[in-house]
């Protein structure tokens, strides 16, 4: 093990080429992500909220009061925070791809950003949620892999498996706020989400904190009972839980002497796991809490106002650590020496919800939201059979079936949608008067809905298309391609190694080792062979190849 650890170290150093410092200054970078999560934060003026750790982390550096995610879902908003670039214009759009049976495939040559980050120098590290809609290969586990490329590894919790020295980029997700998590009990679904097993287990946890369910304050379109109390106060219990995972992380940096060198962002990959937050493009499902810590760049204890969107998370790590951002990234840096201005407003999308067809588009600016039903002959609330595992879904399910919701909670369960919606968020902070049809408000929705249209005209909204028409773009007759295994070349014993399509490469010296990520030609010592792979973004990855010096392949 030892001797496959250092071959993958000098792999490493020599893809690295001038990357690679003897006193490598650059910061490491931290993202905690917390699962499904709104800013119920003591930070954000939540008095309910215990949150310690993560109000301190929020007075070392700037708290963003107004930040949203371009989805209230999971997969499409980390898909295009990992991307830089809106779910939509590459496919990545519904929930979940893998179940519309292909994967996302961006254009020849995109990146994810933390690829670009390894390319640089960076240790990067995912502890498991690889949840961004470009997985290929193996269809158990389509739904939630991806391109092997993007990280040095997959299931650490921290950066220690670095090299010494090395720089290292850490996006840990903290699951404790999974909508999941509310349910007293769970049972397992398939892979696709189609499939539910009978085994019910229960959902006990160890709570950092207990709250009780009468002290919750409860948003007007919720029921006020012991259920939605419920509910309610075990999220709060989960947060406490989150406050104790970020409170490991610190500790970690802490422990190793790196925290002054750290960027340290804590986020939601968007709103609560809640009925109506959730997978909608209210504030409920799209405003989330973010929170910069980087000493000697964010000054401490500040306030950041300006609209911030997921697409900006990109951009800003890259700068960070001083790589180009690539054109194609719609984000803006948002701390440091080369911080941009925020933009007038920002788009976000809802489309199929598991196995629910849907498609919703969005526009806000710092106090109004617009938002566009392109199904308004559809009821607001529709078949999704994982999230009605919440308590407080299934009783509000059974009161509308019932016809015994109040007015306030019954708007959300409607037949049919308004065509068009508009909300004062300064007023109406949780979007139950829609303005759209208020002639007072008439200029306000006329600039929104054209900023809409101007948008949608552009063509390169994917999620436009019908699925099937998305599928057989992505995966022709239906079946997923494969990536062509790389081709070597060799000048002595320097081997430069290609591939098709712009797929991204991984190499090593070692069969035991560790992959590397192929940046620069690579010299293969005495009585070694090199093993080349390659992967292109939602396609399956190639085989693995054996190359000697000679270039003769030898397949494995």
């Amino acid at each position: 093990m030892m001797r496959a650890r250092l071959a993958a170290l000098t792999v490493a150093a020599l893809l690295l080429g001038t990357a690679a410092h003897s006193q490598d200054t650059r910061p490491n970078i931290v993202l905690i992500m917390a699962e499904d999560l709104s800013p119920r934060l003591g930070a954000y003026g939540d008095p309910v909220a215990r949150t310690p750790v993560i109000d301190r982390l929020a007075s070392e550096g700037a708290r963003y009061t107004r930040a949203y995610t371009t989805a209230g879902v999971c997969a499409p908003s980390r898909a295009a925070i990992i991307m830089g670039v809106e779910q939509n214009e590459w496919g990545a759009g519904h929930m979940r791809a893998a179940q519309g049976g292909y994967a996302a495939v961006p254009p020849e040559g995109w990146k994810a950003f933390p690829e670009l980050l390894r390319a640089a120098g960076y240790w990067v590290v995912n502890n498991g949620k690889t949840d961004y809609q470009m997985a290929g290969g193996n269809p158990l586990l389509r739904a939630f892999g991806g391109p092997s490329s993007i990280w040095d590894e997959t299931a650490g919790d921290d950066w220690r498996g670095r090299a010494p020295g090395q720089p290292f980029f850490a996006y840990l997700t903290l699951a404790n706020t999974h909508e999941s998590q509310v349910w007293p009990t769970w049972h397992l679904f398939s892979i696709s989400g189609l499939l539910m097993a009978p085994l019910r287990i229960p959902n006990h946890l160890s709570w950092e904190f207990e709250t009780d369910p009468l002290s919750v304050s409860l948003p007007p379109y919720y029921l006020d009972t012991e259920t939605v109390r419920d509910d309610i106060a075990r999220h709060y219990n989960n947060i406490g839980n989150v406050d104790r995972g970020v409170a490991e992380i610190l500790a970690k940096l802490e422990e190793d002497g790196v925290a002054d060198n750290t960027l340290v962002m804590f986020a939601g990959d968007h709103g609560d796991g809640l009925p109506r937050a959730k997978r909608w493009l209210y504030d409920s499902g799209t405003w989330i809490p973010l929170l910069v810590r980087w000493p000697g760049h964010v000054v401490p204890d500040t306030v950041e106002t300006e609209l911030v969107s997921g697409l900006d998370l990109a951009p800003t790590f890259l700068r960070a650590a001083g790589v180009d951002v690539p054109a194609r990234m719609q984000g803006r840096v948002i701390v440091g020496p080369e911080r941009a201005p925020p933009p007038p407003v920002l788009y976000a999308a809802r489309d199929r919800m598991d196995e629910s067809a849907d498609t919703v588009r969005s526009v806000r600016d710092e106090r109004y939201l617009y938002i566009r039903n392109l199904h308004p002959e559809r009821p607001y609330v529709l078949d999704i059979a994982f999230r009605d595992e919440t308590p407080m879904m299934q009783e509000m399910l059974a009161r509308a079936e019932a016809g015994t919701l109040p007015p306030r909670v019954a708007q959300w369960f409607r037949s049919t949608r308004d065509p068009e919606e508009l909300y004062d968020t300064t007023v109406d902070p949780h979007q139950m008067k829609n303005l759209a049809a208020d002639s007072a408000y008439e200029d306000v929705v006329a600039r929104f809905r054209t900023l809409l249209d101007e948008r949608l005209a552009q063509g390169r909204d994917l999620g436009l298309l019908p699925e099937e028409a998305l599928k057989e773009r992505f995966w022709p007759g239906g079946e997923e391609p494969v990536t062509s295994v790389p081709e070597v070349s060799w000048r002595g014993r320097t081997a430069t190694v290609t591939a098709a399509h712009q797929a991204s490469i991984e190499v090593r010296l070692d069969e035991d080792g560790p992959w590397s990520l192929y940046v620069e030609p690579v010299e293969v010592g005495p009585g070694q062979r090199l093993e080349a792979r390659a992967v292109r973004y939602g396609w399956a990855g190639s085989e693995v190849r054996d190359f000697e010096p000679d270039g003769a392949p030898s397949e494995r």
